[in-house]
């Protein structure tokens, strides 16, 4: 008997679920056939997804919130859309988008076309976010880099000593692994420290 099975995903394990857990059980996803990750979207290399994926059996229906709580990139989405429902011969309904609903075996082309396209819109929309929030952090970090923001863990003091011990060094009295274990770090920083 075709069963009903409800997929669930934050990308973290500080977010909450709770909105789409609500959504599942009105859509009527019992809670043992709804399957929650915790783990990002960026590929379907996730655990508790294969998992559902290996008990879906045709003519089963997934459901999901929102398309991007299925994945994240655009190729990928369209791919599993596509093994799931035209391979695997299993439904899906996303619901904040009732066009994205495959049970309909009445649908014709016009329906099943309209589907295919409003997937491959939202699919590229939501990639097309993600590259702009990507472009924005990288604009943002340069915007700070030229204010004279400085990233990264600041430069370590030299020690006191350094100075006698780059001399020794200097003068071929010791190794510059020796000046290091004198100096409380590893001989390439030593390097690097005396090339400045």
């Amino acid at each position: 008997m075709a069963q009903l099975y409800g997929y669930v995903r934050v990308s973290t394990r500080e977010q909450n679920e709770d909105r789409q857990l609500i959504a599942m059980r009105g859509f009527g996803v019992v809670d043992e056939n709804i399957y929650i990750d915790k783990q990002s979207g960026k590929d379907f290399r996730r655990q508790v997804y294969q998992k559902l994926l290996a008990k879906l059996k045709p003519g089963d229906t997934l459901v999901i919130k929102s398309i991007d709580r299925l994945g994240r990139d655009y190729d990928d989405i369209l791919e599993q859309w596509r093994i799931i429902t035209k391979e695997r011969h299993i439904a899906i309904v996303v619901i904040d988008m009732p066009l994205l609903d495959t049970r309909q075996k009445e649908r014709d082309l016009t329906g099943t076309f309209v589907a295919d396209l409003v997937l491959q819109i939202l699919s590229y929309v939501a990639q097309q976010e993600r590259e702009f929030i990507r472009q924005r952090q990288t604009e943002g970090i340069e915007a700070a880099k030229a204010r004279g923001v400085k990233f990264g863990r600041p430069p370590k003091e030299h020690p006191e000593i350094f100075p006698t011990v780059r001399d020794a060094w200097e003068r071929g009295e010791i190794s510059a692994r020796e000046a290091g274990r004198r100096l409380g770090i590893n001989h390439k920083t030593f390097l690097i420290w005396v090339q400045h």
